[in-house]
């Protein structure tokens, strides 16, 4: 059975004019395949922050059995982001993220029927749990086709599929809820209140299993299975010195092995992982509980909450993309210092995001801190792959996930709604918040100065 997930060689072997064109174009390919890809996961894992509004009406539910539910997927998701990643270390990329976009629509289906909170629970622990699959074969693809001198700018470029992914869940629920209301003949009003998990759940499980073709069709494996070359002898024909720990060649050990020599021991993995363990505490501390938020302290409407969901996704495509610039060009692949910054800007806006009562400013402080607050996220994903060899990416990944998942938005989620609930005041999430902004700051710095000592 698992034979089908394992990378299969081609046995064509292109000669050396063509290698660099065919090397370009695969490549190109294989970004735009898990690009794609790691978009379709987020539009049947964030339809499910949407629909929270419609799950607690429907249970009559508090906020603390709502951050159970979106927790609950969370922690799994963690978990199975680390074993899912070490898994991917030796599994075919395509076949495996295709295949977790299946499962998570199936889940995204059954969900649709889910009418007690218990049957809520489960079906999202299982969702995490398929979540798991789509982030390793990601970083495996771009360790496998781009150097360490371009990583960031093109990580960049993939990390920002899940802002659209996140963000384009509001428009296709929205949209899509007028065009099956008209076609059902009955108001939105109605619409909402009966038909509401058509929209939420089913469409989005359509988009994710047509995009899992494309998966498969798109994502080519490392150059050197794909009849070409290796990337460190690809790297000697475009002039790009090889200066990553990418040219160690694969030692014949198990998952648990690599995972253990290569991830475990490695205080720089540590380091990151921790870092971005308190980034994702304040992402999903945010993002969580924007839609309850906005509705119940700030009086927005189902659309203007819309709007501001959109925003936060949407507004980090530039700013990601320009900090993966940054660290490539000015700060000459130090990752740390644009992570930083950010976060310390953030902590300002999250003081202005819960103090401020005028509609626009509301809108303004989370739009910025979703504009920001996925740069350190992003830039932490690039230091994973240069801290442990290309052999051992999955499993470092698995770590990092691991953590952010299982303690950093686990905090951000249900700690963050039991707070609210036990001291009856949404000031014990802005603390929260805070002190997690102030912790990753630390991370990042030592970060920083352990990968600054590591490439002296």
């Amino acid at each position: 059975m698992f034979d089908f997930f394992k990378p299969k060689a081609k046995a064509i072997k292109f000669p050396k004019e063509e290698i660099l064109p065919r090397y370009y174009k695969m490549r190109t390919w294989s970004l735009s395949g898990v690009f794609i890809g790691y978009m379709g996961y987020y539009l049947v894992r964030n339809n499910i922050t949407l629909s929270t509004p419609f799950i607690q009406n429907q249970l009559d539910l508090s906020k603390s059995d709502i951050g159970t539910i979106t927790g609950s997927m969370l922690i799994a998701y963690g978990i199975s982001k680390g074993a899912m990643s070490v898994i991917s270390d030796k599994a075919d990329p395509k076949k495996y993220m295709a295949l977790g976009l299946i499962l998570c629509a199936l889940v995204n289906v059954l969900l649709g029927f889910s009418n007690s909170f218990y049957a809520y629970v489960g079906f999202v622990i299982a969702l995490g749990v398929f979540q798991g699959m789509g982030v390793g074969p990601s970083f495996i693809t771009l360790a496998n086709w781009y150097p360490k001198k371009e990583r960031g700018i093109y990580t960049a470029v993939w990390n920002i599929s899940h802002n659209i992914g996140g963000g384009i869940v509001a428009p296709i629920v929205s949209l899509s809820g007028f065009a099956l209301a008209a076609l059902l003949g009955v108001s939105m009003a109605d619409f909402n209140e009966t038909y509401w998990h058509m929209n939420h759940f089913y469409v989005p499980a359509a988009c994710a299993v047509i995009i899992s073709l494309y998966v498969l069709y798109a994502v080519k494996g490392s150059p050197k299975n794909e009849g070409l070359i290796d990337i460190t002898e690809i790297n000697e024909m475009r002039g790009i010195k090889t200066e990553e720990i990418k040219a160690v060649e694969t030692p014949n050990l198990s998952s648990f092995e690599i995972f253990y020599r290569y991830v475990l021991k490695n205080k720089n993995a540590w380091y990151v992982a921790w870092m971005d363990t308190f980034v994702y505490m304040v992402r999903f501390g945010l993002i969580s509980w924007l839609p309850i938020y906005l509705l119940e302290t700030k009086g927005f409407n189902k659309e203007q909450m819309g709007i501001a969901f959109w925003l936060f996704e949407w507004a980090a495509i530039p700013s990601t993309l320009l900090a993966g610039y940054i660290s490539d060009k000015i700060f000459k692949g130090y990752r740390m210092p644009p992570a930083i910054g950010a976060m310390v800007i953030i902590f300002f806006m999250i003081i202005g995001y819960f103090t401020s009562n005028n509609l626009y400013m509301v809108i303004f402080f989370a739009a910025m801190a979703g504009c920001l607050v996925y740069i350190p996220q992003f830039l932490a994903s690039v230091q994973t792959m240069e801290v442990v060899p290309a052999f051992a990416v999955g499993s470092c990944v698995g770590l990092r996930g691991f953590m952010s998942y299982v303690v950093g938005a686990s905090l951000g989620t249900k700690a963050i709604g039991w707070a609210v609930d036990y001291y009856g005041s949404w000031n014990a999430g802005l603390i929260m918040l805070l002190s997690a902004c102030i912790l990753c700051i630390l991370c990042s710095t030592l970060c920083h100065f352990s990968a600054k000592k590591k490439y002296q």
